[in-house]
Protein backbone atom coordinates (compact mmCIF):
# COMPACT_ATOMS: atom_id res chain seq x y z
CA UNK A 1 0.00 0.00 0.00
CA UNK A 2 3.05 2.54 0.78
CA UNK A 3 4.41 1.92 -2.34
CA UNK A 4 1.48 2.37 -4.21
CA UNK A 5 1.34 5.62 -2.65
CA UNK A 6 5.12 6.61 -3.02
CA UNK A 7 4.51 5.75 -6.87
CA UNK A 8 1.40 7.71 -7.13
CA UNK A 9 3.31 10.61 -5.28
CA UNK A 10 6.41 10.23 -7.88
CA UNK A 11 3.81 10.67 -10.95
CA UNK A 12 2.33 13.32 -9.71
CA UNK A 13 5.58 15.22 -9.06
CA UNK A 14 6.38 14.77 -12.89
CA UNK A 15 2.93 15.78 -14.20
CA UNK A 16 3.53 18.88 -12.23
CA UNK A 17 7.01 19.17 -14.20
CA UNK A 18 5.02 18.69 -17.34
CA UNK A 19 1.43 20.31 -16.67
CA UNK A 20 2.54 23.79 -17.13
CA UNK A 21 4.10 23.45 -20.26
CA UNK A 22 1.10 21.84 -21.53
CA UNK A 23 -1.42 24.76 -20.20
CA UNK A 24 0.50 27.17 -22.52
CA UNK A 25 1.04 24.94 -25.02
CA UNK A 26 -3.08 24.32 -24.56
CA UNK A 27 -3.34 27.75 -24.65
CA UNK A 28 -1.21 28.66 -27.72
CA UNK A 29 -3.07 26.13 -30.07
CA UNK A 30 -6.68 27.45 -29.27
CA UNK A 31 -4.90 30.94 -30.77
CA UNK A 32 -3.67 28.82 -34.13
CA UNK A 33 -6.79 26.60 -34.11
CA UNK A 34 -8.92 30.35 -33.87
CA UNK A 35 -7.52 31.35 -37.43
CA UNK A 36 -3.68 31.92 -36.74
CA UNK A 37 -3.14 27.97 -38.44
CA UNK A 38 0.46 27.73 -39.02
CA UNK A 39 2.24 25.30 -41.16
CA UNK A 40 3.15 22.67 -38.15
CA UNK A 41 -0.71 23.21 -36.38
CA UNK A 42 -1.59 19.55 -37.11
CA UNK A 43 1.62 18.05 -35.58
CA UNK A 44 1.48 20.53 -32.97
CA UNK A 45 -2.24 19.49 -32.05
CA UNK A 46 -1.11 15.63 -32.11
CA UNK A 47 1.78 16.28 -29.70
CA UNK A 48 -0.88 18.24 -27.28
CA UNK A 49 -2.91 15.63 -27.70
CA UNK A 50 -0.29 12.75 -26.76
CA UNK A 51 0.40 15.10 -23.42
CA UNK A 52 -2.88 14.98 -22.68
CA UNK A 53 -3.77 11.36 -22.46
CA UNK A 54 -0.64 10.81 -20.91
CA UNK A 55 -1.87 13.53 -18.10
CA UNK A 56 -5.33 11.77 -17.95
CA UNK A 57 -3.66 8.32 -17.78
CA UNK A 58 -1.62 9.53 -14.44
CA UNK A 59 -4.62 11.23 -12.83
CA UNK A 60 -6.40 8.12 -13.25
CA UNK A 61 -3.89 6.44 -11.54
CA UNK A 62 -4.03 8.57 -8.47
CA UNK A 63 -7.03 9.72 -8.62
CA UNK A 64 -7.74 8.24 -4.60
CA UNK A 65 -4.10 10.67 -4.16
CA UNK A 66 -5.76 13.51 -5.49
CA UNK A 67 -9.08 13.56 -3.45
CA UNK A 68 -7.44 12.15 -0.59
CA UNK A 69 -9.11 14.24 2.55
CA UNK A 70 -11.74 16.14 -0.08
CA UNK A 71 -12.35 16.29 -3.94
CA UNK A 72 -10.27 18.10 -5.58
CA UNK A 73 -11.23 16.83 -8.99
CA UNK A 74 -14.14 15.86 -10.00
CA UNK A 75 -13.95 12.91 -12.82
CA UNK A 76 -17.51 13.29 -14.30
CA UNK A 77 -17.01 16.82 -14.90
CA UNK A 78 -13.16 15.99 -16.15
CA UNK A 79 -14.04 13.49 -18.81
CA UNK A 80 -17.40 15.89 -19.52
CA UNK A 81 -15.14 18.67 -20.78
CA UNK A 82 -12.38 16.13 -22.85
CA UNK A 83 -15.88 14.30 -24.33
CA UNK A 84 -16.81 17.83 -26.05
CA UNK A 85 -13.26 18.03 -27.23
CA UNK A 86 -12.69 14.58 -28.78
CA UNK A 87 -16.09 15.26 -30.63
CA UNK A 88 -14.45 18.71 -31.94
CA UNK A 89 -11.13 16.72 -32.54
CA UNK A 90 -13.14 13.63 -34.76
CA UNK A 91 -14.84 16.23 -36.67
CA UNK A 92 -11.43 18.00 -37.68
CA UNK A 93 -12.94 21.15 -37.04
CA UNK A 94 -10.78 24.40 -35.97
CA UNK A 95 -13.50 26.59 -34.46
CA UNK A 96 -15.30 23.70 -32.29
CA UNK A 97 -11.36 22.54 -31.38
CA UNK A 98 -10.66 25.98 -29.97
CA UNK A 99 -13.91 26.29 -28.06
CA UNK A 100 -13.20 22.28 -26.60
CA UNK A 101 -9.68 23.43 -25.19
CA UNK A 102 -11.12 26.53 -23.76
CA UNK A 103 -13.11 24.07 -21.79
CA UNK A 104 -10.30 21.96 -20.99
CA UNK A 105 -7.71 24.06 -20.19
CA UNK A 106 -9.11 24.97 -16.24
CA UNK A 107 -9.61 21.19 -15.93
CA UNK A 108 -6.12 20.88 -16.79
CA UNK A 109 -5.26 23.89 -14.19
CA UNK A 110 -7.08 22.23 -11.43
CA UNK A 111 -5.08 18.89 -12.18
CA UNK A 112 -1.60 20.47 -11.68
CA UNK A 113 -2.97 22.43 -9.12
CA UNK A 114 -4.39 19.05 -7.47
CA UNK A 115 -1.35 17.82 -7.88
CA UNK A 116 0.89 20.37 -6.68
CA UNK A 117 -1.39 20.72 -2.90
CA UNK A 118 -1.10 16.58 -2.68
CA UNK A 119 2.39 16.73 -3.12
CA UNK A 120 3.43 20.14 -0.60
Amino acid sequence: MEDNRAEQKEALETLMEFNTRLVKNMEIITKELSGARLEDTDAFLEDIIKAMNWEIQVMNGTMELLNEGKERIDKEVFNSKILILTDAINAKDDQKMAEGFKEVIPMFKLLGESANEVIA
